[in-house]
């Protein structure tokens, strides 16, 4: 089988190709909606000179990918395309076969996740029709979290609206999956029950998993909820969004994008959205936007050890996760009251294990998103072709 993979963020497209369930090649695509650039993660070179994409929207982008990898001959023989999408809602909790059916009950969706799924769905009705015997599946980050009771499921708001779906969905979902069968992989039963999983991107949440299940999780209804971002907010007293309509004459759209845009580390900060700018500045503004960011995170891990009963393993992945041992510092020596114990020479180093060998393990495990989705839809593509 030779399978493409396709995540696309709100300004990235990551793309991997797997034959015979093997990573063949992988990239991403940067700086969608301005100018697109493609940069070769594996092998890293071959050449990306001859890339050019007509337009700057994921749609454009995506025509462009695709017509480069076939002047390649890398897409001869596809048997299969899976997309990364962020929103399964109540009616996916395992990888679906993408077709205008389901493509349109995914379309009712774009609402709860605007930066991300009109993307998605955009790049898979493109290559529904340039791929039309090429059967293509559909893998969601809210699927993950379905094992959540419901207690960590539910908002305090009318019955009514609950079972209308208006739920603590929770996100980055195949990041979650994939960071808990490494740890099965590197640690086996020793990992312990109780862990919780920092995922520091643009994008930022909290996995509690226990047994490799989640638990819970900071995101909720949408993937505003929860810790501050690279430019949303984070958790927000709803009264401020009252507030904003009815005193400041904001209106929908205008908050949405106050939230979605200009808010968390760019906001913060009025200087960058980016972790590294910010460390990296000496300026007052960024310097509180780094403390605000520190004190979030090391609120809603003491909040998810509490509902998980405690802590054995605290893993940090994703971009800031996995490249900023400032941020891991802070958070663990604020945290040593969980046991929490860093070496402080491994984390400088970037080290896998950052524990002394007492205590809570702390770990530092890239993620692969793409990689899951590869493992997630495997069995039902297999299905489909056989």
């Amino acid at each position: 089988m030779s399978l493409l993979v396709l995540n696309g963020g709100s300004s990235t497209l990551k793309f991997a190709l797997y034959r015979q369930q093997r990573e063949h090649l992988r990239g991403r695509i940067e700086r969608i909606g301005s100018q697109p650039q493609l940069v070769m993660v594996q092998p890293s070179d071959l050449a990306t000179d001859d890339f050019h994409s007509e337009g700057s929207d994921h749609a454009a982008v995506s025509v462009a990918l695709h017509d480069w990898l076939e002047a390649k001959d890398e897409l001869d023989g596809l048997s299969g395309i899976a997309h990364r999408v962020v929103h399964g809602g109540r009616d996916f909790a395992d990888p679906v076969r993408l077709d205008e059916s389901t493509l349109g009950r995914l379309e009712a969706l774009v609402p709860l996740a605007p930066l991300h799924q009109p993307q998605a769905l955009a790049i898979a009705r493109h290559l529904l029709s340039r791929y039309s015997d090429v059967p293509q599946v559909a893998c969601f980050d809210t699927a993950f979290h379905r094992t959540q009771p419901w207690v960590n499921q539910w908002f305090a708001l009318p019955r009514a609206l609950t079972e209308e779906g208006i739920l603590r969905y929770g996100f980055h979902g195949l990041s979650y999956a994939y960071i808990a069968r490494r740890l099965r992989e590197l640690l086996g039963d020793t990992v312990g029950d109780r862990v919780i999983v920092a995922h520091l991107g643009q994008g930022c949440s909290l996995c509690a998993l226990h047994n490799g299940k989640s638990q819970a999780t900071s995101m909720g209804f949408t993937a505003l909820d929860g810790l501050m971002m690279g430019r949303r907010c984070g958790s927000l007293d709803p009264g401020v969004i009252l507030y904003l309509m009815q005193y400041k004459g904001l209106d929908a759209p205008a908050i949405e994008h106050l939230l979605y845009h200009d808010s968390g580390l760019y906001g913060v900060s009025g200087i960058s959205d980016d972790m590294r700018d910010l460390e990296a500045r000496d300026h007052p503004h960024a310097r509180q936007a780094i403390a605000l960011f520190i004190q979030r995170l090391v609120r809603e891990i003491g909040a998810l050890a509490a509902l998980n009963g405690g802590l054995d393993a605290l893993v940090f992945t994703a971009g800031i996760g996995e490249n900023s041992y400032q941020i891991r510092e802070a958070v663990c020596r604020r945290l040593d009251w969980l046991g929490l114990q860093l070496d402080e020479s491994a984390n400088r180093r970037h080290a896998q294990r950052l524990d002394r060998g007492t205590g809570p393990s702390i770990w530092v495990i890239p993620t692969d998103e793409e990689a899951e989705i590869a493992i997630a839809s495997q069995a039902l593509l297999n299905d489909i072709l056989n």
